[in-house]
């Protein structure tokens, strides 16, 4: 059942790299605020140190995770066995977003292969490692990592002269969260952006 770890051991990361998906949660402050709970896939995922983690945020249609963090910093992965033994793994603790262009980008992109759309990382210090027996989730084949983000991203890409690109959408759709709080890429694009 559940058990509580110092930190993520060697055999708790080699656990987190044979995931092909992964989970993150943030929460606004207000009780009246939503929830976020993301699904994430590709090869984004990093362990910096047993404390320490951090995962390549492709574009999405919103940008909650980052807005929750710019406005409380707590953070929450989960990462489930769906192939093999049966494991859940989570992950507690604070993190931030660093944008293109900061002090802290180049030395924490060297980690990651590039993607398309990359939009931030979120880098977390992790305060509670716990993981739990995973019984009750079932047991999925893995097909392979959907391309559909990508494509999406290479042709607003392509689009981009059009006031259509990848730019113009990270303004209409992720400058600020569904309750209306900035995003770190609200401080650098503007204040405007609507809201999903």
């Amino acid at each position: 059942m559940a058990k509580p770890e110092d930190a993520i051991s060697d055999e708790l990361r080699d656990f987190i790299q044979a995931q092909r998906m992964f989970f993150v949660a943030t929460a606004p402050l207000a009780a009246t605020g939503h929830v976020n709970l993301s699904p994430k896939g590709h090869d984004c995922f990093r362990v910096l140190s047993p404390k320490r983690v951090a995962y390549l945020d492709l574009t999405g249609s919103g940008n909650e995770t980052s807005a929750h963090l710019m406005e409380n910093g707590r953070i929450t992965f989960m990462f489930c066995a769906f192939e093999g033994r049966p494991r859940i793994l989570r992950l507690y603790g604070t993190g931030f977003a660093v944008l293109a262009g900061s002090a802290e980008w180049e030395p924490l992109a060297a980690h990651f292969d590039r993607y398309r759309g990359t939009r931030q990382i979120v880098v977390a210090d992790i305060t509670r490692v716990m993981t739990s027996c995973g019984y009750a989730v079932p047991r999925y084949d893995f097909v392979e990592q959907r391309e559909t983000l990508l494509d999406w991203t290479d042709a607003k890409l392509k689009d981009a002269g059009a006031g259509n690109g990848l730019e113009a959408y990270w303004r209409r759709k992720n400058l600020r969260s569904i309750d209306g709080l900035p995003t770190p890429l609200a401080e650098t694009m503007g204040k405007g952006g609507s809201e999903l």
